[in-house]
């Protein structure tokens, strides 16, 4: 469905992408996963045309999209939730989702897209006529993803949406990213918390310093041993209790 072929991006010389290759399948959540420059939100913003590309294609369904700007990316059913939710926060709720939909002409379609978004997030409905500057960071959050849910992407990217909850809004985010996927939508999450985006990935990539070093099945991923001691934190703990028990 969406295919990355040899993406790589520079920042002043640096190369933060070398060589990236992903395909993204329909109907799947595929996680890509790493430490903090590892060049993830690189990759997500290289696929939107949000920074420059000095190698690679980005292609869906068969078509180049390397070369598009980023309305006609998103006008093609690819959006991107970004980091940090980035909502217009003197702007209301209901406001910042008519926004997101800034590609649809249809008022119809706009009130019939703003209807499956306050479904998904009913205190968003109870709340829309609130500023969003004055939500909670959780509720941020829906606000962030929902809008990019009012263009009815077929692939959605979102850039760390656990990123700065607490644990129970994590949890509750993960869990609308699942209904998410069950309605149809195919994603490409970006994800510090690890455990949880492989958990509910069908695929996963790992990278480090710009390149993939890991690829394979969520569960698969989980279970490996890089994996565990370099982002999940478990092989460490394994080694420390050996440790104990030997003293």
């Amino acid at each position: 469905m969406l295919t990355i072929s040899n993406l790589e991006v520079s920042y002043g010389g640096i190369n933060a992408l070398r060589g990236i290759n992903l395909n993204i399948e329909e109907n799947k959540i595929v996680t890509l996963i790493g430490a903090n420059g590892a060049g993830k939100s690189s990759t997500l913003r290289a696929i939107m045309n949000l920074v420059k590309k000095t190698e690679g294609t980005v292609k869906y369904d068969g078509e180049d999209l390397t070369n598009l700007n980023t309305m006609d990316i998103v006008k093609k059913g690819i959006a991107l939730c970004p980091e940090g939710r980035r909502v217009f926060e003197n702007l209301t709720v209901e406001e910042n989702l008519i926004l997101g939909a800034y590609t649809i002409k249809d008022k119809a379609l706009i009130d019939n897209e703003m209807n499956k978004v306050y479904d998904l997030f009913p205190i968003l409905k109870e709340r829309n006529w609130q500023k969003a500057g004055t939500l909670s960071g959780g509720e941020q959050q829906m606000l962030a993803v929902g809008r990019a849910l009012m263009v009815k992407p077929k692939v959605l990217m979102l850039d760390e949406p656990s990123l700065g909850l607490a644990p129970l809004l994590v949890r509750d985010i993960f869990e609308i990213i699942k209904e998410i996927h069950r309605q149809g939508n195919t994603i490409l999450l970006v994800e510090q918390n690890a455990k949880k985006a492989l958990e509910i990935a069908d695929y996963g990539y790992v990278l480090e310093t710009g390149s993939l070093v890991l690829e394979g099945n969520g569960k698969e991923l989980l279970l490996n041993d890089k994996v565990k001691e370099a982002y999940l934190g478990e092989a460490k703990t394994v080694d420390s209790e050996q440790k104990k028990g030997e003293n």
